[in-house]
């Protein structure tokens, strides 16, 4: 057992901090765009972005991620901060987490914060306290910023009211992408309740959005950035095929912004019923090309699975590729005569490409150099479509064109 002792906000930092990189599910896009220079406050937020990641137009840029604390009254078997965990505990103030999000942005080193907690007391008081960060950046503040907060599933309504009313996005993590997992692996959670929880955001979300084309310059007052989730990949049994069918279902029925996963990672004194090794973290990376084609690219699950092998996703090529070199007869694809659809579905293409190739063939016939200059990945289109110029023969298929198209092994490096 730890016993409490007093910490430097520093060494709060350093701990809530590192315990706060477990959860994926931190993005900044989509939010309303705000600026403070009217308003003499601070912060301002862009509608793109995502935490220590990559924005679609390369920028990196980062929210302040933290736990309100890593004490918890649960005991989820995969989560370091069960409360059974033998790590040092720590625990910030409300006014610590104001102090250190203006601290940080005004030093230029954020655009936000990302705020979860493990569970203290109750989840009610758990969720007014993130509830509080919230609203006194808000109101005493005048912070404008990108706020993010993790939503603890039982928590009363109007609780999820108040915290939409002061963040730009909020997400309940789904967890494990069974129920059966996560009534196993966190007994003291209700797959139910999550569910519960994801539905009155949804219900919230709807309220606040315009209903009308004039009213389209209205801004949701309800977390204008959405709700999202993540799931953890690799720390039960779950294939492949059942991750994304949980996350197309949560797509649907919820309408969330975004579903993230996080490949497991082994945790000190852990159950034995959790593996002792990580999924290769292209596994996790491979699902998330999958969520793409879902989402943009007109993709159903089963269509993405049957490129891999057991209901698993290839790990050597991405799935838009494997599902093409099982479905060869489908190829190749005029590209002056295809629909958008059907362009889509073609390796190497994606949407930016196939917009152009659209809007191009309309002044003239496309040769295989115009899409070479459409896209940037000209060899892995070409065995897959029909252009003014050419044809691919028998390229489409070659026994070796997976071989050929698969990205080399990775090298070693040794300095």
């Amino acid at each position: 057992m730890n016993t409490m002792v007093a910490l430097t906000l520093t060494r709060k930092l350093a701990i809530l901090a590192d315990a706060a990189k477990y959860d994926a599910s931190c993005a900044s896009s989509g939010s309303e765009k705000r600026n403070s220079a009217g308003t003499k406050g601070i912060g301002s937020t862009e509608g793109s972005g995502i935490c220590h990641s990559y924005a679609p137009d390369g920028r990196c840029i980062s929210l302040l991620k933290l736990l309100l604390t890593n004490f918890c009254i649960y005991d989820c078997a995969y989560c370091i901060n069960r409360s059974s965990s033998n790590v040092q505990r720590a625990r910030f103030s409300v006014e610590e987490v104001v102090r250190l999000t203006l601290d940080f942005y005004r030093r230029n080193y954020i655009e936000g914060l990302f705020l979860s907690s493990g569970i203290i007391k109750s989840p009610d008081h758990t969720m007014e306290e993130m509830i509080r960060v919230a609203r006194t950046l808000r109101e005493t503040h005048l912070f404008a910023g990108y706020i993010h907060l993790k939503v603890i599933p039982n928590a009363a309504p109007e609780l999820l009211t108040e915290a939409g009313r002061w963040a730009d996005r909020l997400s309940t993590n789904i967890e494990l992408p069974t129920d059966s997992a996560l009534e196993s692996f966190a007994p003291e959670k209700r797959p139910s309740e999550i569910r519960t929880a994801m539905a009155r955001l949804r219900g919230k979300l709807d309220e606040a959005a315009p209903e009308k084309k004039q009213a389209r310059a209205k801004k949701a007052k309800f977390a204008p950035a959405g709700q999202s989730t993540q799931m953890i990949v690799g720390a039960d049994g779950a294939n492949d095929a059942a991750i994304l069918t949980r996350a197309a279902g949560l797509y649907s029925g919820y309408q969330l912004k975004r579903v993230y996963y996080s490949a497991f990672s082994p945790i000190p004194d852990a159950s034995s019923r959790l593996p002792l090794k990580p999924p290769p973290l292209m596994r996790e990376h491979r699902l998330y090309q999958a969520d793409w084609l879902i989402r943009f690219y007109g993709f159903d699950v089963p269509e993405i699975v049957a490129g891999g092998e057991g209901g698993d996703l290839d790990l050597v090529i991405d799935p838009k590729l494997a599902w093409a070199l099982k479905h060869r007869q489908s190829f190749p694809v005029d590209v002056n005569r295809a629909d958008r659809e059907l362009l889509l579905r073609v390796p190497g293409l994606g949407i930016n490409a196939v917009n152009r190739i659209v809007a191009s063939r309309r002044h003239h016939r496309l040769r295989l150099d115009d899409v070479a200059r459409l896209t940037a990945s000209i060899e892995k289109v070409r065995p897959f479509i029909a252009a003014a110029d050419w044809s691919p023969g028998g390229l489409t298929d070659d026994a070796k064109l997976r071989q050929k198209l698969a990205p080399p092994p990775e090298q070693l490096v040794l300095f």
